[in-house]
Formats: structure tokens, C-alpha cells, sequence
């Protein structure tokens, strides 16, 4: 836990943050359900989500059209909250169909000038039934931009910086800057409805749960059957990859923490740095302070902001 989250924090701590997060995100959904005019439970709410034909494609092409739209879109607002982008482009593709069964929602692949390739988002066209389009605007924000295309791609060209701090990916600080980008696509409008608001807080919520459930999975004797009924019950993410994630938790102890705990860091020193630079706060200094020393550990990523924000106090 200590590797992967890069925080001296106890075990039933991060469980109550879990705990505290999945709270705070259920109110959020529950005032969308009421604002849509949903008239059922929670629960019926969710199943309505995972079988409307409306929020599903019926062909690969059409979903890969949707994710590329939406990429687009979010191409053309970064500037409005980054001062300085990486050079090397992106594009949008099927994940293989060798690995789709069995593979998670959507990835992205690094690329490299060096070996002229461009980094691509990989979106999983297979079983299209367990792929909502609710979900992919966050889903876009987390593994294109500003997630972690920009934050990877910039780090390679920060030259700057020895080779290894160019390439080092630490999971607390790359997932919790892409959990950070799906938030920050409120920010830049990129959530077009209701719905898509839901996906962004299921995907939240799927992350929130991930602390509960990983330290119920390995430290509170919980089952295999818990962990996929509490999944399920509090997110809208389709059933069978529910179960992908749950078997991918029990694989990979401490791993699935590192994103809340990552998103939330980021955004506590955000607040901070809101709330005692005032006016003098510019959201793409921030940015690029956060982006500027590549992947470190969250405490080292504390200590530069903490320091940024008491220089920029004395100008």
C-alpha cells in the first residue's frame, strides 16, 4: 500500500477515506437520478443504464467515432487550462482482437519520436453490449488527454530532466493525474449530459470503491463474492467488467489504490493553492507545476507545490 499510493497512511485510513468518498459520490448520483425524472431505485436506475439500447453502439466503428469526436473536443479546450502541451500527437484505435476479451475498458500505448510512432488510445470494441457511452467521455479525459497522453508524452519531452525521471511512471502519481483530467473535464465543459455526469461519477466511484474493496480483498478477510456485489451495487460500469476488475484487484494487491489516492492529493493542493493565492492563482502554472519533474512520489509532489504556492504568496 505504502509502494503503490507513496503516502505514510494506515491501512483503516485509506478504507474510511473509501468509505467517506463512496458516500459523498452516492449523494451526487442520486441527485441525478432525480434530476433525469428516473422514477425507481438506485438499483433499477443502474440496470436501466446497463441495458437502454440508447447508450450503446452497435459497431466497433461507430464507438471508435465517438471516442475520436470526443477526443477532438478535448483538444480543442486545453488551452484554456495548460500553457504548454506536448508536441507528439495521438490517435484512436481498436484494442486488438487477440487480447479484447479479456482486456480492460480502454488503454493507452506511450509512442515515441525516437521510434516514429505516435501514442495511441486504445478503446475495446468487444461485446459492445458492456460498452455505455455514458462512460467515455471520462474514459477519454483518463487515457487520451488531459490524462495520460499529456502527462506521459509532455514528461518525454521535458529535456530537462535525466532519461530515467522521462520514463519513470509512478501508478500514485500517472492514475491519480488521469483521475484528476476526468474531474477536470467538469472544468472544461466536456460533459454533455446527465448521463455522461452519471458515467463520470460511476467512474469516480468505481475508483472510490477500489479502496474499500482492495483492503477488504487483502487485509479484512473479505470474499471474492463481497467485492463483486459492492462493485456493483454502488456503479454502473457493466457487469462483466465488474468482474474483470474484482479478479484484476485479487492479482494485483495495493495497485487499485493508487488513483483516489493520487486524484485526491492533486486536488487537495489545487484547493490550496485556490484558496491562498486568490487572484494571483493561474490554473495553467498549476498545471504545469504538477507536470513539470515528471512522475514522482506524491510527498516529493507536496513539498514542490507547497513551495510554489509560498513564492508565488511573496510576489
Amino acid at each position: 500500500m505504502k509502494y503503490y499510493t507513496t503516502l505514510d497512511i494506515s491501512i483503516d485510513e485509506i478504507y474510511q477515506v473509501g468509505l467517506d468518498e463512496v458516500a459523498r459520490i452516492r449523494k451526487g448520483m442520486e441527485e441525478i437520478i432525480a434530476e433525469v425524472g428516473f422514477e425507481g431505485t438506485f438499483s433499477e436506475f443502474i440496470h436501466f443504464l446497463r441495458t437502454d439500447p440508447q447508450f450503446y453502439c452497435d459497431t466497433p466503428k461507430c464507438l471508435l467515432k465517438e471516442a475520436s469526436y470526443i477526443a477532438k473536443r478535448i483538444d480543442g479546450r486545453l488551452p484554456q487550462v495548460f500553457g504548454k502541451l506536448p508536441s507528439l500527437p495521438y490517435g484512436v484505435e481498436a484494442v486488438p482482437d487477440e487480447i479484447a476479451p479479456r482486456y480492460t475498458t480502454g488503454r493507452y500505448v506511450p509512442g515515441s519520436y525516437a521510434n516514429h510512432r505516435s501514442g495511441t488510445y486504445w478503446v475495446n470494441t468487444y461485446d459492445l453490449k458492456n460498452r455505455p457511452l455514458y462512460n467515455l467521455p471520462a474514459l477519454t479525459l483518463h487515457e487520451a488527454v488531459p490524462g495520460h497522453h499529456l502527462q506521459i508524452a509532455l514528461a518525454e519531452e521535458l529535456k530537462d530532466l535525466p532519461d530515467f525521471r522521462q520514463h519513470t511512471y509512478l501508478s500514485s502519481y500517472g492514475e491519480g493525474w488521469a483521475l484528476y483530467s476526468e474531474w477536470l473535464g467538469q472544468e472544461l465543459g466536456i460533459y454533455q449530459t446527465p448521463y455522461e455526469e452519471f458515467g463520470r461519477m460511476t467512474y469516480e466511484m468505481w475508483r472510490a470503491c477500489r479502496l474499500v474493496i482492495d483492503v477488504g480483498l487483502h487485509a479484512k478477510d473479505w470474499t471474492r463474492e463481497q467485492a463483486v456485489d459492492y462493485l456493483a451495487s454502488n456503479t454502473a460500469l457493466a457487469l462483466h467488467n465488474v468482474n474483470t476488475e474484482i479478479d484484476r484487484y485479487i492479482g494485483w494487491p495495493g495497485q487499485a489504490l493508487s488513483y483516489k489516492a493520487g486524484e485526491l492529493k492533486i486536488r487537495e493542493l489545487r484547493y490550496k493553492a485556490e484558496n491562498e493565492l486568490g487572484d494571483a492563482f493561474d490554473v495553467r502554472e498549476f498545471h504545469y507545476m504538477i507536470l513539470k519533474n515528471g512522475s514522482i512520489p506524491l510527498f516529493t509532489l507536496e513539498h514542490i507545490m507547497n513551495q510554489w504556492i509560498e513564492n508565488n504568496k511573496k510576489l
